[in-house]
Order: structure tokens, then C-alpha cells, then sequence
């Protein structure tokens, strides 16, 4: 009998710890992967860690690499493309354009770094006849999060025509008459000593409303590594680099969804892009290229 009250007082003390443990969470898992930072979360500065990937591997319980012929969100918009080798010619100004998971080059892991590489296509007589390959990787229906501070730690080769990002877009989109927002954490073009960080909306995007601030440049130091962050309030988004604080958007009062969508899970894309916004690869000699990726975090 003393020792079945035993057992019985240690499963109830496992309880109650556990019972505070998940009190103590900053988040609320959704969905057993959508990490949605509780009310009243404090001053950023007190935010901890809650989700990281250091890249020693793919975690396949976090990305997909993204592919334009493979897909499911690419392709559900644009079939013609299992159906016409040449359909991908009129989308060259898209981010997709050449991404290629099948080109196991595009993506590698080494040391702890993600490399995600554009380079040329070796073989341009095959199906696939684009003339280059790009590596990406997408975390949709694997994680994503609402509020909190994700920081990525990257590193960005150039070339002309490279257009690397780190961004997020939402996870469902909720509202299905407007555009339900982009938060773009770093898009950098060419050989340009600056990176951009920018909002979008229904509210600027189609809407055409520009008297709200929403993206500005930063500069970095491109031949190194760098932290690029983005701290997503409830009413404010900040964006920055390594120690540095870019600009704030914030949400106005009775302007809505179309100018604020942000209160919606988003997940996250790191993207190696080629042409579309630089503008045409101009000197094919300059690729490979890599956007090399260290690690990701997230603190709520």
C-alpha cells in the first residue's frame, strides 16, 4: 500500500510539472506545427527560444525543397506545366522560375550550412530545358508561427540576375477577396551592398495606397555571414540585420485586413532566385552561386 501511494504521489508531482511546463509555453502549438505566441507576450527582449533548425541535414518534418514541375502549391496554379516543356518560357519573371529539386546540386548540406545554389543547367535537351537550376527550400503545412522573432543567419553570393530571399507568406489565407500579405526579410539583387526589406498587402499592392512606409534598404556586409530578422508584434512588424533595427510597419486603426492581414499564421520560404526583379543573367561565368544558410530560429 505505501508503495502504490508512492507511485500515485510521484505521478501526480509529473502532473503538475508538466501542467506548469506547457503554462509557462510562450506559444500555443496548432495543429501539432503552427507555433502562435500566446497574449500579452512581453517585451521582445524577453522572448526565448522556442524553434530552431541548425541545417546539419534536410528535416523533412520541417521543408520541402521546392520544385516548379513537383510542387503542389506551384503546380495547382499553373498544370501547363506537366503538360508543355516550354510553358516555364512565359513565367521567366517568377521567383519559381527554376527551381529544381530534382538537380541534386541545388541543394546540399555540409558542416552545419544549408547551400542553396544557382547554376546552369548541364543538360537543356532533356524535358527540363531550362537553361538554369535554383534551390529552395519551403516549410508550408510543416511549421509556421504568428508573432515572434525569426532570425536567419545567411550568407549571399552575386551575380547578375541572383535574386535571393528569405520571406514568409500565409499559411491558409484566411481571406479570400484580397491579398493576404508577404513579409519579405531579405531580397537582395545583383551585386547590390544592400539588402531589401519590405511589407506587402492589399493595401499597397492593389489598393495602390503608399502613406504608409513599407520597405526599405540596409546595407551588409556581403562577403560574410549575416543575421537578418524580422520581430512580428500584434499591431507592428520590425525588420533589421545583426544588431541593427531597419524600420517598423504598423498597424492603423480601422484600416482593416486589406492594409493589416498579418494576424494569421505565415510559414517560411529561403529562396536561391535567378532573373525576374535583378533582370536577365547577363554573365553566365559568374554562376554557380550559393546562398549559404547557417541556421534559423525562432524566439516568441
Amino acid at each position: 500500500m505505501k508503495k502504490q501511494r508512492l507511485f500515485f504521489g510521484y505521478m501526480l508531482l509529473l502532473l503538475i510539472f508538466l501542467v506548469a511546463a506547457c503554462e509557462q509555453r510562450a506559444y500555443t502549438l496548432v495543429d501539432q506545427y503552427i507555433y502562435k505566441q500566446k497574449e500579452h507576450p512581453g517585451d521582445p527582449s524577453t522572448w526565448t527560444l522556442v524553434w530552431e533548425d541548425a541545417f546539419d541535414s534536410l528535416q523533412t518534418q520541417f521543408w520541402n525543397p521546392i520544385d516548379l514541375y513537383k510542387s503542389e502549391r506551384i503546380i495547382s496554379r499553373n498544370p501547363q506545366f506537366l503538360e508543355d516543356r516550354n510553358a516555364w518560357r512565359a513565367f521567366t519573371n517568377s521567383w519559381s522560375s527554376y527551381m529544381s529539386a530534382d538537380n541534386p546540386e541545388t541543394i546540399t548540406f555540409q558542416n552545419g550550412i544549408v547551400n542553396l545554389k544557382a547554376l546552369k543547367n548541364k543538360d537543356t535537351t532533356a524535358w527540363d530545358n531550362r537553361p538554369y537550376h535554383t534551390g529552395g527550400l519551403w516549410s508550408q503545412h510543416k511549421f509556421a508561427f504568428q508573432y515572434g522573432r525569426l532570425e536567419i543567419r545567411a550568407k549571399l553570393d552575386p551575380a547578375f540576375g541572383a535574386w535571393p530571399a528569405l520571406w514568409l507568406i500565409p499559411e491558409k489565407s484566411i481571406y479570400p477577396d484580397q491579398h493576404n500579405g508577404e513579409i519579405d526579410i531579405m531580397e537582395r539583387l545583383n551585386h547590390d551592398p544592400f539588402v531589401y526589406q519590405t511589407i506587402h498587402s492589399h493595401w499597397n499592392l492593389n489598393l495602390k495606397l503608399d502613406n504608409l512606409k513599407r520597405y526599405d534598404t540596409i546595407s551588409f556586409a556581403p562577403t560574410e555571414y549575416n543575421t537578418f530578422w524580422v520581430s512580428w508584434e500584434k499591431e507592428k512588424i520590425t525588420f533589421g540585420i545583426n544588431d541593427r533595427t531597419n524600420f517598423e510597419y504598423h498597424k492603423l486603426q480601422g484600416a482593416g485586413t486589406y492594409q493589416w492581414p498579418f494576424d494569421q499564421p505565415f510559414f517560411v520560404i529561403l529562396s536561391q532566385q535567378l532573373e525576374g526583379w535583378p533582370g536577365k543573367v547577363t554573365q553566365p561565368e559568374e554562376l554557380p552561386i550559393d546562398m549559404k544558410i547557417d541556421w534559423i530560429r525562432l524566439y516568441q
